[in-house]
């Protein structure tokens, strides 16, 4: 059984089974009865459902921000330990040296030009990248230290290139959506209801009642706007992202 089709019948449930209590209770109260005298309930209903639909709200926000911040972490972890392996490798001879600088800069033209926009249309990472990172772990890991100082500095290397590999696939969990449908699906549902709700307080038409009306309903959509723009954390406004790649390899632009 779909977890939608458990969500419908969970709710279709639990309305009747409040219509019937509703309706079972109404048939007992006798005709003298005097409503006016009974507790006017519908504003108590009104602030609780805003306070709910708040604290969801808030729930949401938080999640996809703390979503966001271990995105941007994964990609400044990525960045950074290209970065060291890129000066560790002073140490070697010229020509591996150039060979890893090299490669690694054209993994990092190719991350910032082709798959920062790949994240972007929702299509992840590419082969070609993967296959230029592992050129540059052959490159370290393909060079017998001759050196002490070589000795010294090719693990540091090696777990450095372990880093940013998982650093990488982190980015690349990053680049879809966090929110499941589920839960998009109460955060519209409940914006409706607590607008909806404005309508039960007989609002009127008088300016300052339109007003409150019109920010709470553009608050609210805002707030929608937010979640959706962050759920995406890599997916949505992904050149910024790259910042620390951008920083670090400041010629990354031109590669790829």
């Amino acid at each position: 059984m779909s977890g939608w089709l458990v969500l419908s019948l969970a709710m279709a449930a639990t309305c009747g089974v409040v219509l019937t209590i509703v309706l079972l209770n109404h048939r007992r109260v006798g005709e003298d009865d005097d409503p006016s005298q009974t507790p006017d309930v519908l504003e108590y209903m009104t602030m609780m459902i805003g306070v709910v639909y708040a604290i969801v709200l808030g729930l949401a926000i938080a999640g996809v921000w703390e979503a966001r911040g271990a995105a941007e972490d994964a990609v400044r972890t990525e960045a950074q330990a290209l970065h060291e392996v890129s000066v560790r490798a002073q140490v070697y001879p010229e020509p591996v040296r150039q060979r890893i600088r090299q490669d690694i800069d054209a993994y990092v033209g190719h991350v910032v030009t082709v798959e920062w926009p790949s994240m972007a249309e929702h299509d992840g990472l590419t082969e070609r990248g993967a296959a230029l990172l592992a050129r540059v772990r052959r490159d370290v890991s393909g060079h017998t230290p001759s050196t002490e100082i070589e000795n010294q500095t090719y693990q540091p290397m090696v777990d450095q290139l372990a880093a940013a590999d998982d650093a990488r696939s982190a980015r690349e969990e990053s680049s879809g959506a966090t929110m499941p449908g589920v839960v998009w699906f109460g955060l519209i549902a409940g914006g409706l209801a607590a607008v909806g709700m404005i309508f039960t307080l007989q609002i009127r038409r008088s300016g300052r009642e339109l007003l409150m009306a019109g920010l709470f309903s553009a608050l609210i959509a805002f707030l929608l706007f937010l979640i959706w723009h962050f759920d995406a954390p890599l997916g949505r406004g992904a050149i910024d992202s790259a910042g620390p790649f951008l920083s670090l390899f400041p010629h990354a632009a031109g590669e790829g």
